[in-house]
């Protein structure tokens, strides 16, 4: 006993220190993990949420509201946290995806609006989301907003 000078106590202490140091990452690592999974999660509420306001403004504003729009941006309100505005495309920005030969008079012709919704999301709200779809509506030509 008298030879041994605490050896095994030195080499003990060292593996103790290098698995501490192991421990220490692992449980920074994990946590990292966790706060990934947590602003992925949030981005996918902010995905459906845009999307849910989105169809909403679409089901409100269908038909004569949205083939009226005055030119310009219009508001069209907040809902689940998500800001949503109705944009009216003026008629030459893009062709008309549909026939407008309906008679030999050109009676239809077509409204064009774009609706975007922006989701924020995130610590402090610093992620932010958007959302467009385009609507095109067929009208009759001399139709109110023609």
């Amino acid at each position: 006993m008298k030879k041994q000078k605490g050896i095994v106590l030195f080499f003990s202490l060292i593996i103790l220190v290098i698995m501490t140091v192991i421990g220490v990452a692992l449980a920074v690592n994990s946590t990292q993990s966790i706060r990934m999974a947590g602003a992925g999660s949030e981005r996918v509420e902010a995905m459906a949420a845009a999307h849910g306001a989105l169809d909403s403004v679409i089901d409100v504003n269908k038909g004569l509201v949205l083939a009226s729009l005055p030119a310009g941006i219009t508001a069209a309100g907040t809902m689940l946290g998500v800001t949503s505005t109705i944009t009216p495309l003026q008629l030459s920005d893009v062709g008309c995806q549909r026939s407008s030969d309906a008679s030999s008079a050109n009676l239809i012709s077509c409204r064009r609006s774009e609706i975007s919704s922006v989701a924020a999301f995130g610590r402090n709200n610093m992620g932010q989301l958007t959302v467009v779809a385009g609507v095109e509506q067929e009208v009759l030509t001399g139709s109110t907003g023609g």
